[in-house]
């Protein structure tokens, strides 16, 4: 009898088909185990490289109030002739405006004008 007539042979020929498709399994597993730390390896270092750039622009955000604040007290101080009060004052709503800034970039809090802001959404919302 042949192998396909379903005889002693197909018997003995899946012994090795076995072997090998436990084999093909088996690299099957190894392969999956590679690639998924190939994937973690290079989230980790996109990670990281987007980690600083995300933390220079919030950092930069940050900075950018702060001096606006200052050059505005600053050109204020000149023209009204109140020395040290508007630097003060244009210092710290630059520093308020900075966290702000960077509260929104990070999405801590919600862009203005963002869905569910507006006066409009709010009183469809809201229950009666």
């Amino acid at each position: 009898m042949s192998s396909q007539n379903g005889g002693d042979e197909d018997q003995n020929g899946d012994a090795p088909e076995a072997g090998l498709s436990e084999r093909r399994a088996q690299l099957d597993r190894m392969l999956d185990d590679r690639r998924v730390e190939e994937e973690k390896a290079a989230r980790k270092s996109q990670s990281n490289s987007s980690g600083y750039a995300q933390a220079m622009k919030l950092s930069s955000e940050f900075i950018a109030g702060v001096l606006v604040g200052a050059g505005i007290g600053w050109v204020a101080d000149q023209w009204l002739g109140t020395t040290p009060l508007g630097l003060i004052v244009f210092l710290l709503l630059g520093f308020a405006a900075g966290v702000l800034n960077v509260l929104r970039s990070a999405g801590v809090v919600e862009q203005p004008g963002a869905k569910g802001t507006s006066k409009e959404d709010v009183h469809k919302n809201r229950p009666d």
